[in-house]
């Protein structure tokens, strides 16, 4: 699973990977400084269980402070997406090729409007943002129509021919992209279609194109640069059909970078923070006076809230803790409740047991709720927040 940043040149992408990550990458005031992909571990947070079961957890994977657990999730900030990328232009082939990978995206906008629809600087308030939205949806759109197009006549005559069903003949034209049946089945169910897909003109198949980009990418908006503007931007959205998180990535990297250097204590997603040194110069203590009185107005800086709305929300996902002695809640070198791990809602302890390992998946045998001690078998759905044992040939 990888979260896409999405978005077109100069609205700060790269600070938003940078600071969800903490991963140095080239950040400029000009268009397509980003031309290849960068990749990175971001985290979202999760209440650890260690609290509650009176012990103190010894993490592998994902860190703990405070009680907050940090669990992995991967990364992706792709090259800046200009108009018609679709059809080649600026780094289009490279930006949608590199979005097939992505569960999910995090589009990034200037909320402040001051890039243009190109990414050139302009006059704050000169751009309309909710111009990028639509520009992207198009270009995605395009894109996804023109996998269809290509081979449509084959398309058709298979389904014409042999029957096979045009759900599975769709998912296999798009394969690579991330895109399961399930989410073509749901697509087609929504479109009132002629019942021979020889039929389908250009504009059918942008419907299809649309319905299949809404369920297999969904989208989230963060409203960067929002230290920059004024609130009643980020109102100017609400009525999209996307979740719209205020956000600013510059303070959000700046704070992150103070945490580092222990000049604060902060959490990632937290609402506050406490300055831990009384030696700094007078232009950090503005520069934090100002992040802090953003956080209060804004509760909280955004970038964190995104990405876990971008996991949480949009992927449905829940953390599951998986450990080797259910009663210590340790892993065989003995380290408590040792790692976390992101599964899709629904799944079952069998799944855990392949996500841990493919040779665990094969042999297993049962599983464990370790806080009921009750053995549970592998189609058990687990919830949020589980500790579980398998038991595997």
């Amino acid at each position: 699973m990888e979260v896409g940043l999405v978005g077109k040149p100069n609205v700060g992408k790269s600070t938003f990977f940078s600071a969800a990550t903490m991963t140095k990458v080239e950040m400029a005031s000009y268009p397509f400084t980003t031309i290849d992909a960068n990749r990175g571990i971001g985290y979202v947070t999760h209440d650890c269980p260690h609290g509650e079961l009176g012990l103190e957890c010894d993490p592998n994977n994902a860190p703990c402070k405070d009680g907050t657990r940090m669990v992995p999730v991967k990364l992706i900030d792709v090259a800046g997406l200009v108009k018609d990328a679709h059809s080649g232009r600026g780094l289009g082939n490279k930006f949608l090729d590199d979005l097939r990978e992505a569960s999910s995206l995090i589009h990034i906008i200037d909320i402040s409007g001051s890039t243009d629809g190109e990414g050139n600087p302009c006059e704050v308030g000169e751009h309309d943002p909710e111009d990028d939205i639509k520009f992207l949806e198009k270009e995605i759109d395009h894109w996804l129509k023109g996998i269809l197009k290509e081979n449509w006549g084959k398309v058709s005559r298979k389904i014409e021919v042999s029957g096979a069903k045009i759900e599975k003949v769709i998912y296999d034209q798009l394969s690579g992209l991330g895109i399961s049946e399930g989410r073509v089945v749901n697509a087609l169910r929504e479109m009132e279609s002629p019942d021979e897909p020889a039929g389908w003109d250009d504009e059918k198949l942008f419907e299809l194109a649309q319905k299949i980009r809404k369920k297999s990418k969904p989208l989230i908006i963060a409203a960067n640069k929002a230290d920059i503007c004024g609130p009643g931007r980020i109102e100017e959205l609400k009525d999209l059909d996307y979740p719209v998180v205020s956000t600013s990535a510059e303070y959000e990297l700046a704070l992150r970078k103070a945490s580092e250097k222990d000049i604060v204590d902060y959490t990632p997603g937290a609402k506050e923070f406490t300055i831990l040194k009384d030696d700094i110069s007078d232009e950090q203590k503005e520069g934090l006076k100002k992040i802090r009185d953003f956080m209060e107005e804004n509760d909280g800086l955004g970038v964190q809230r995104t990405l876990e709305k971008a996991v949480y929300e949009m992927l449905d996902m829940i953390v599951v803790y998986p450990v080797e002695d259910e009663n210590d809640y340790t892993d065989k070198e003995g380290r408590v409740l040792p790692d976390a791990y992101l599964l899709k809602e629904g799944s079952t302890a069998e799944d855990l047991a392949f996500k841990v390992h493919t040779d665990i998946g094969e042999g297993f045998i049962r599983a464990i709720d370790a806080r009921t001690e009750r053995v549970i078998g592998g189609d058990h759905e687990l919830s949020d927040g589980d500790i579980i044992k398998i038991v595997s040939e």
